[in-house]
């Protein structure tokens, strides 16, 4: 009997062994498939963010095309700009090499009040003030006439006094009244340049020369007990240059030179013998020499009127 059961039992255990073992593969096949599901599933989800980071990644590298690689293998290299900084800079006045002329002066008057003064002559100054009205035929040539006032402001110097009076020695002086004349001027100049604090000057420079007539008459020194001289006109021509330093379209400083040339009365520096003779006017005069007075003049210059169109747009 007791067989009987051992058998029974051996025979149960033998049949149970297949059941678990081939129990055992099915719970491990599902666990891997569960496993699986989750690994797709979280591989999913990983590759959906490394995804997304790649277009994040993508994303940045077309904001900056072609420095992502500089900025990697170098990164002192990779541009650096503050952006809020360069847009608040201070952009100034950009300067073409080749732009429109700065003043259009065809069709325009220009008036200029200037002062004058005497540059070569060491004995006598003839300073005065001064008046030009040009008109502007073209942009670079241009008709009018200016004059001159010297009879108030006419100054023996202090060392021709000293030497009259030391050694009694004269030299033969003149003073002048007034002088006008006709002129052509001619600007083939044009430029510009930087001066202090980036300010930008435009300039011309212009060469002028013109005819009409200068008063003159000498200062008596030989004799001024008995000679008493009067004004005479004389035909005097002018050459000269200068140049415009523009603060506007309208309004600029000139800085010019011209020598006024003439042919001058001088007094007599002999005395008649008698005192009859020393009284009569005719031994009071010399000789003819030709003059050349030059003279700076600095002043404004003023256009009128005082804005032009351009033909064609910049």
């Amino acid at each position: 009997m007791k067989k009987i059961c051992i058998a029974l039992l051996a025979a149960t255990a033998l049949c149970s062994m297949p059941v678990v073992a081939l129990a055992q593969p099915a719970d491990d096949q599902g666990g891997s498939k569960d496993g699986a599901d989750q690994g797709s599933s979280d591989s999913g989800d990983q590759g959906g963010d490394e995804g997304d980071k790649g277009d994040a990644d993508k994303g940045d590298k077309d904001e900056e095309p072609g420095l992502g690689s500089i900025c990697e293998i170098d990164p002192d290299a990779c541009p650096k700009l503050d952006f809020q900084q360069e847009a608040t800079r201070n952009n100034h006045e950009q300067v073409y090499a080749v732009q429109q002329v700065y003043v259009l002066r065809r069709g325009r008057f220009e008036f200029q009040p200037y002062w004058g003064f005497t540059l070569n002559d060491q004995f006598v100054s003839h300073p005065g003030p001064g008046l030009a009205l040009n008109y502007w035929i073209t942009n670079v040539l241009a008709i009018g006439a200016n004059g001159n006032l010297y009879r108030p402001f006419n100054s023996d110097s202090e060392f021709n006094f000293q030497t009259r009076r030391a050694a009694r020695i004269g030299v033969p002086l003149t003073e002048y009244s007034w002088s006008a004349a006709l002129n052509f001027t001619y600007a083939p100049i044009l430029g510009k340049f930087r001066g202090p604090a980036d300010l930008l000057l435009q300039y011309d420079g212009y060469l002028l020369g013109g005819v009409g007539a200068i008063s003159t008459r000498p200062i008596p020194v030989i004799d001024p007990d008995n000679r008493n001289f009067s004004f005479k006109n004389n035909l005097s021509f002018n050459l000269g240059g200068g140049v415009h330093l523009f603060f506007n379209r309208w309004l600029a400083v000139i800085l010019e030179g011209r020598g006024y040339v003439f042919n001058d009365h001088l007094e007599n520096t002999e005395l008649a013998p008698t005192l009859v003779e020393q009284q009569n006017s005719s031994t009071w005069y010399g000789e003819h020499r030709l003059t050349v007075n030059v003279q700076a003049q600095v002043g404004l210059s003023i256009f009128l009127p005082f804005s032009f169109d351009y033909r064609l747009p910049k």
